[in-house]
């Protein structure tokens, strides 16, 4: 098409999008189920409700069916900060010299920073449905915990949140946005929960990881009725849910005629790629184009690249479901000098699938690389990237200067998703020069691997 493209892609307040995309639908080879870590077990219907939601135990179960409308109430929510934009990265590209032509769908236009408020207002919708009093969750870095933060206080819901201790330590300002909207901030693990004494007995002085924050979170929503446990990332509900960053996207590139060679996300627990991706995806399932889909992992965090394709614990007290995906074990503890975020030990079931079969592929970046990155995209687009989506910041460069050497005009679409503003001590690390490139070794891997539940595949 012969359109000027703007720097600055919108949709339509109409334009966005009323049905969430279900990528599993068009998978030939479904994620395997959840199992019971007791039985060994699909997990059931009635095994899940008393740990999730009800309607989202449906919506994590459901391997068929391709769209679920969204409820007029999270749509009406929506329109308070989508559509989101999806901008052309030209200063970025004339810094490079290169033939490219890279776009970023940028998800932090709300007060959480980032893209988890998708999935986090869905989430506190069918718990308040539900007649709930509140809910629990983890936090890493802080953006799913703010999120999350303020869907519950839209709706009413008390909000306890498990917060990565390092990362407690590290953002006060997280936290205390957290607590501007009413939630409960404990730093992981902690002496309020059995699993968070057992873990500080068993590793004193830790600094935490997801996977103990879990833990945490899934034994207080167990312990206290009227309360569920909900979860930012990994979970094929998730997924589902984000889907409409990719929907957004492709729909802003339709406008345009802009059909995308390479896209690219961040990736710890998948939210954000597998969101990103889904209509790509499935139009690449279904055999109706075809992508260049890639991962972009922290080193010091690395699933995809060094994990094991295998059943393990989604947590670190291991009383959570088993799950199959690549993983690092669940008793992994990301380098306290990880300040790239992305810290958790496995990654969704569903992307795990899609990159065993070579539907996408994955590469890890340093800490160092990935903070330069995001200082010359700052310095270029006037942004300031959130850590975690400066991998994909990271990786989109590296395309774009391979098209450079080979002449290709190549059209690269990244995720962008959030922004950096609670993450600056992560920056000021880098440049004092105190943020050292963490990559464990296969030694210390093989101590995670070791851990796996013996469960056939």
């Amino acid at each position: 098409m012969s359109k000027e493209i703007p720097y600055k892609i919108y949709l339509e307040e109409s334009e966005i999008p009323t049905s969430w995309y279900n990528v599993r639908s068009d998978m030939k080879i479904k994620p395997a189920p959840l199992l019971n870590p007791g039985t060994g077990q699909p997990l059931s219907l009635e095994e899940l409700s008393p740990i999730f939601c009800e309607e989202l135990c449906k919506q994590e179960l459901d391997n068929d069916t391709a769209f679920f409308p969204i409820p007029e109430e999270i749509v009406k929510f929506y329109k308070m900060y989508r559509p989101s934009p999806l901008v052309r990265a030209y200063f970025l590209e004339e810094a490079l010299g290169t033939p490219a032509k890279i776009y970023y769908k940028f998800e932090g236009n709300n007060t959480s920073g980032s893209h988890k408020l998708n999935s986090a207002i869905a989430q506190a919708y069918y718990a308040k449905k539900q007649g709930l009093k509140g809910v629990t969750t983890e936090t890493g870095a802080g953006q799913w915990g703010t999120a999350l933060s303020m869907a519950c206080a839209y709706f009413g819901l008390d909000c306890k949140v498990y917060m990565v201790k390092i990362s407690y330590e590290q953002k006060p300002f997280r936290r205390e946005v957290m607590r501007v909207y009413g939630a409960d901030v404990t730093a992981s693990p902690s002496d309020t929960t059995e699993v968070g004494r057992k873990i500080l007995e068993q590793f004193p002085g830790t600094t935490g990881s997801l996977g103990c924050a879990i833990s945490e979170a899934v034994e207080v929503a167990v312990k206290n009725e009227g309360y569920r446990y909900v979860l930012g990332s990994v979970l094929n509900q998730v997924l589902l849910h984000q889907s409409i960053i990719g929907l957004e996207t492709k729909a802003a590139l339709d406008k345009y005629g802009i059909k995308p060679d390479t896209i690219i996300g961040c990736a710890g627990g998948g939210s954000n790629l597998g969101g990103l991706i889904a209509p790509f995806m499935g139009e690449k399932l279904r055999g109706e184009a075809d992508y260049d889909i890639i991962a972009v992992e922290p080193a010091s965090c690395p699933s995809f690249t060094r994990g094991k394709f295998a059943y393990d614990f989604c947590d670190t007290g291991m009383i959570c479901p088993l799950a199959k995906m690549y993983t690092l074990g669940s008793g992994f503890i990301p380098s306290a000098n990880h300040a790239g975020g992305l810290r958790f030990h496995g990654m969704s079931t569903i992307l795990s699938q899609l990159y065993h079969d070579g539907y996408m592929r994955a590469v890890s970046a340093k800490q160092s690389e990935v903070f330069e990155a995001a200082e010359l995209f700052a310095k270029c687009e006037g942004t300031l990237p959130a850590p975690e989506s400066s991998h994909a910041i990271k990786a989109a460069i590296d395309e774009a200067l391979k098209c450079k050497e080979t002449g290709e005009e190549k059209t690269i679409v990244f995720g962008l998703t959030g922004t950096g503003y609670f993450d600056l001590k992560g920056y000021q690390q880098y440049n004092d020069g105190d943020l050292t490139d963490y990559i464990p070794t296969d030694e210390e891997l093989e101590k995670g691997f070791a851990g796996l539940p013996n469960v056939e595949a």
